[in-house]
Formats: structure tokens, sequence, C-alpha cells
């Protein structure tokens, strides 16, 4: 027959494995649905000290401005190509779907999906900022340095509105 002490150590013991088990469980359920966020020279480059690139297929976001010219348009569906550009690398994103009202060339957008090859996105969502002067703090922070001109302050002339 156990003692009282064995069987409470046998208690304690199976509730720290079952809460070990639980959290393991849940971690391996959200590492699926983690996305990092990159800009075009991070994706390029790597990111961190260590220069750390993402592997093709993983999900991820990725912020910059929409390079002028380079939205392109397939006449019979929905899909559509872009570059985005940030201080370095250009990055190439698909998208099959409606755009939102706010996307246009020389704006800043956040697009998530899943990486093709070292330079293409394939985005499952596409977001515009939502005013003219906003812009999320992990794009502001990740693309200083580059001059952008809300359109509020653009000029006819300069291809404003």
């Amino acid at each position: 027959m156990q003692s009282r002490r064995q069987k409470r150590l046998a208690a304690v013991v199976l509730v720290i494995a079952l809460l070990g088990g639980a959290v393991a469980a849940m971690l391996y359920a959200l590492q699926q649905n983690i996305d990092l966020f990159y800009t075009p020279s991070q994706l390029v480059d790597g990111l961190g000290k260590d220069k750390i690139k993402p592997v093709v297929g993983q999900r991820l976001r990725i912020g910059g401005m929409v390079v002028e010219g380079s939205v392109k348009r397939d006449p019979q569906s929905l899909k559509v190509s872009f570059d985005l550009i940030d201080t370095g690398p250009v990055v190439t994103v698909t998208y099959n779907g409606i755009l939102p009202d706010l996307f246009r060339e020389g704006q800043g957008i956040v697009a998530q999906g899943t990486l093709v090859d070292a330079t293409t996105i394939a985005a499952t969502e596409v977001l515009a900022k939502h005013d003219e002067e906003y812009m999320p703090p992990e794009v502001a922070e990740a693309m200083k340095g580059i001059r952008h001109v809300p359109p509020s302050q653009q000029k006819a002339s300069d291809g404003g509105y």
C-alpha cells in the first residue's frame, strides 16, 4: 500500500505534467498563427543582427510604399501585382481580390501573405492606411529616411490628386 506522501507526490507530478502538456499544445497551435512583420529591406537582407531571412512558404506581413508605375492589373480577373519599397530593395506583391479604396501608388500599405520566393509575396490581405497622415507605427519606424509626401500636400503637377 502506498503512503499518503507518495499519493500526493504522484498527484502533483501528474498535475505538473498535464499543465506542461497543455502549455506545449497551446504554443504549438499559436506558432501557426504568428505573422512576423518585415520591410522590403529586412525581407531581402535579413532581420536582426543575425540577418535571419524567412523561409519560402512562411506567413508574414510586409509594409512599405507602393512604387510609382508598378501596379499591374489582369483585365480578365481581380489579380494585381505591385512593387513595395522602403530604403533599399524592391519586393513584388501579388494579390487576387479587391484592393482597398485608399490603395494607390506612392502610398504606404501593409500586406499579409506567404513568401513565394526571396522577393515575392502572395498576399491574402492588403491594408492601406486609413487617412492621409496616418502610418502604422511599425511601418513608420522601419521606413525612417524615406521622403513621403502626404496626398494633401501634393501638387497636381507632381502626380498628386
